[in-house]
């Protein structure tokens, strides 16, 4: 593997798996669970670990059919995750060479053209089910994310499936290829198909804080920032991180706040300071209904089964 033509280089920790290349360093995690660190050109873009994500905050559309009761499990799963391994393979050949002292045969000159990082974790559900994510990474610095969820016999609907991704600071905004404005599965019939541009991170002013600001059939999003955690002098340049679906379109929201803080809020003069950028990417959306507010369910068409098998599949690069 010592071969310095090819161009990523992997740098064997006890409890991380390094990749690096041309302005990319990440870092994975067995000890967090996930992929620690995300370095492009000096910026990083991670605050805390990518998870999956199962919840949306609840509206006043599933309060009122009792929604959050059924299924209020997930909600418990998206906060809480627990990973059972991590598998690495170097050039589509596994390494089974991860663990101390095995990992002392490892040098600090290892290189290849891909790199593949597969996390498997457990849902604290009732039933429990299993969640894979595997990370691909090319010598461009390209990572290719792919998410399985495994459906359960018993579990209930989920409110969404996907990715989470906390970034450090609160983006600019953010420009995407898809529908107008805010839509979900029961609400696109409205939107026209182009490219768009928001400005900062905007929260529907509801009266009570809730879900909201999902846009459905995503070629690709940008989310820019100009601002970090350090105080580097790169902290005032304005780069971007791209998210491009891979097969199927997906569904995103670009919040300031998780689906949690969302939640715990009743007003929204209740609702933390903006500091973060919490990007989720989506395989999966439970529409909003709005037949009525006092009952109703969502239409079947328009619901996310738990005993179903559910993918995702984005690719992650940087904007140019």
């Amino acid at each position: 593997m010592d071969c310095t033509d090819k161009r990523i280089r992997i740098i064997y920790g006890d409890v991380t798996l390094g990749v690096e290349g041309e302005g990319f360093h990440y870092l994975f995690s067995r000890q967090t669970g996930g992929m620690e660190s995300l370095v492009m050109e000096g910026r990083e873009w991670l605050y805390r670990t990518p998870k999956p994500t199962f919840w949306r905050a609840t509206t006043d559309n599933d309060r009122g059919s009792g929604f959050p009761l059924k299924s209020g499990m997930w909600m418990s799963a998206d906060l809480f995750i627990r990973c059972n391994g991590m598998k690495v393979k170097v050039d589509d050949q596994e390494v089974t060479t991860l663990e101390a002292p095995a990992n002392n045969c490892h040098t600090n000159h290892e290189y290849a053209q891909t790199v593949e990082i597969t996390f498997l974790y457990e849902t604290i559900t009732v039933p429990a089910t299993v969640v894979e994510v595997t990370y691909q990474v090319d010598a461009s610095g390209k990572i290719l994310v792919r998410v399985w969820y495994h459906g359960k016999k018993d579990l209930p609907e989920l409110p969404v499936f996907g990715m989470r991704f906390i970034m450090p600071t609160k983006a600019l905004g953010y420009r995407y290829r898809g529908l107008s404005g805010e839509t979900y599965p029961d609400r696109k019939a409205g939107a026209l198909r182009g490219e768009f541009e928001v400005e900062g991170l905007p929260v529907t002013p509801y009266l009570v804080p809730q879900e909201c600001g999902m846009h459905m059939d995503t070629e690709w999003v940008i989310v820019y920032r100009n601002t970090a955690l350090d105080n580097t002098g790169r902290a005032s340049e304005t780069t971007g991180l791209k998210i491009s679906a891979v097969g199927e379109k997906f569904g995103f929201s670009c919040l300031p706040y998780t689906a949690q803080e969302l939640e715990n809020a009743s007003h929204q003069e209740e609702l933390p300071p903006a500091r973060r950028t919490v990007l989720c990417v989506a395989g999966a959306v439970r529409g909003v209904g709005g037949i009525d507010s006092w009952g109703s369910d969502v239409e079947k068409a328009y619901r996310v089964s738990g005993e179903e098998n559910l993918t995702l599949s984005f690719a992650i690069e940087k904007a140019v």
